[in-house]
């Protein structure tokens, strides 16, 4: 059996972070992690480009501009929307998913969903570098990884 995998090597590679500006003490937690594994994993702070989008729900359209621009390998896009009492917890956050699963497949670059989606703040809170790791860590690592299977296929 023939395997094509990737390795986790930053290298070389341009990533644009799209972030979002509501729940920026969650969000700003999620970019420090995403930025600290890049380098981690042999990137270059000046190879990220971060851009900062009002809220979650326009974060598909940004990272849609960003993915056609030709200039990044991939797109990491970081935010927190927390349930509150009414259903714009459902709106924002499925619209959210469903366009930068399109924007992916569409453009063909790999995009990574670090929107928290949480009930409470605590939950966010151990989302972004406490208890249950950061998630900003871990999308930025998921499209390295991508980029570098794709750059095989």
């Amino acid at each position: 059996m023939h395997r094509i995998e990737a390795d986790l090597i930053a290298t070389n590679l341009k990533i644009a972070i799209v972030n979002t500006r509501w729940n920026h003490f969650i969000v700003d937690r999620l970019v420090e992690g995403a930025e600290t594994a890049f380098v981690q994993h042999g990137g270059k702070s000046e190879d990220l480009t971060l851009v900062t989008a009002p809220g979650a729900f326009e974060v598909p359209l940004i990272a849609r501009k960003l993915a056609e621009s030709g200039r990044y390998d991939a797109v990491v896009c970081l935010g927190a929307v927390i349930r509150g009492a009414t259903d714009h917890f459902d709106f924002v956050a499925g619209n959210a998913a469903s366009g930068l699963a399109r924007v992916s497949l569409e453009t063909g670059v790999p995009v990574a969903f670090g929107v928290l989606t949480t009930d409470t703040i605590e939950q966010a809170v151990e989302r972004a570098g406490t208890k249950a790791g950061n998630k900003g860590t871990e999308a930025l690592l998921a499209v390295v990884e991508t980029a570098n299977v794709l750059k095989k296929l």
